[in-house]
C-alpha cells in the first residue's frame, strides 16, 4: 500500500480513506443508515398525521369520519390548519343531538298515532312460535 500513497500524502491516512480496488466500507454503513432513516422518519410522519383520526376511533367519537376526512387533507394538501382543526376534534366531545331528538320523534308519532307497525316480528311471537300470538292486539301504553 506504501507505493500506492501519493508523495504528498500524510504517511498515516485516516481509516475512512480506501485503497483503490477495495470495499468502501463507510459508504455502505452510511447507504444502509439513511435508508433505514427515511423509512424511519416516513413511519413517524404518517403516524403523527394519522394521530387525531387514532384519537377519534379509540374514544368512539361522532365525529370519526370528518376527523378522519380533515387529517387525509392535511395529508395531501400540507396545510397544517386542516390538521389542528382534526386534531382539536378528536380532543373535545361534541354533543349527540341526533338520539335524543330521534327519540323524541318516535314518542311524538307513537302519541299521535302515526307510528309504522315493526317490520320485524314481535319477541313474544318469536317465542311461542305461532301465528296466532302475533295476530293479537297488543294493549298501547300511553304516557
Amino acid at each position: 500500500m506504501a507505493e500506492l500513497v501519493h508523495s504528498t500524502a500524510i504517511h498515516h491516512l485516516p481509516a475512512f480513506i480506501t485503497a483503490p480496488g477495495q470495499t468502501d466500507v463507510l459508504f455502505n454503513v452510511v447507504v444502509a443508515f439513511m435508508i433505514l432513516a427515511i423509512f424511519a422518519i416516513g413511519t413517524f410522519y404518517l403516524r403523527l398525521h394519522s394521530l387525531p383520526e387514532t384519537l377519534a376511533h379509540k374514544t368512539h367519537k361522532v365525529q370519526y369520519e370528518l376527523v378522519a376526512v380533515l387529517g387525509l387533507i392535511s395529508l395531501l394538501t400540507h396545510n397544517n390548519i386542516f390538521w389542528i382543526a382534526a386534531l382539536i376534534l378528536a380532543l373535545i366531545d361534541l354533543p349527540d343531538f341526533s338520539s335524543p331528538l330521534g327519540s323524541i320523534a318516535r314518542s311524538l308519532e307513537r302519541i299521535a298515532g302515526k307510528a309504522e307497525k315493526p317490520s320485524a316480528p314481535e319477541p313474544e311471537a318469536l317465542a311461542s312460535g305461532s301465528a296466532a300470538a302475533s295476530s293479537q292486539p297488543r294493549a298501547e301504553v300511553r304516557i
